[in-house]
């Protein structure tokens, strides 16, 4: 673990917990595969979001999106962390998730692991190298 992520452990676990609060609200009937995510805004604020599923696949929304969406429209668009826990394990966001983040923070932390004992700290342009932006 490099120092960053150490001086920020105790931050980083508690957007973690955030994330995985929210499991319960997910709507899963399909894949019974719960997602939670805590985004943290520059000004501190933190956005949650769970994964909702349709019965039309394609309008299933992923956690990180529903968190960045409500974020977006209470007016925030400077993000600093995301941290994501699951039903199942670590989950990573999809490819959809990572450039939908990219296009408002390619600088974004993102925070996963099993439970709080075992967290992982990437930035977005690890998970998404060379990400599009117009």
């Amino acid at each position: 673990m490099n120092k960053d992520f150490q001086a920020n452990k105790a931050a980083y676990g508690r957007l973690f917990q955030a994330a995985e609060a929210v499991l319960p609200n997910a709507y899963a009937p399909f894949s019974h595969f719960q997602v939670g995510a805590a985004l943290l805004t520059e000004e501190g604020k933190v956005f949650t979001g769970v994964n909702v599923e349709n019965s039309s696949y394609g309008g299933t929304i992923c956690a990180e999106r529903t968190a960045c969406v409500k974020a977006l429209s209470e007016g925030y668009r400077n993000f600093e962390a995301i941290a994501i826990a699951s039903s199942g394990g670590t989950a990573f966001p999809c490819g959809i998730c990572r450039q939908f983040l990219y296009e408002f923070a390619p600088d974004l932390i993102v925070i996963l692991g099993e439970d709080i004992g075992h967290l992982m700290k990437y930035t977005l342009k690890e998970l998404l190298p060379e990400g599009f932006k117009l």
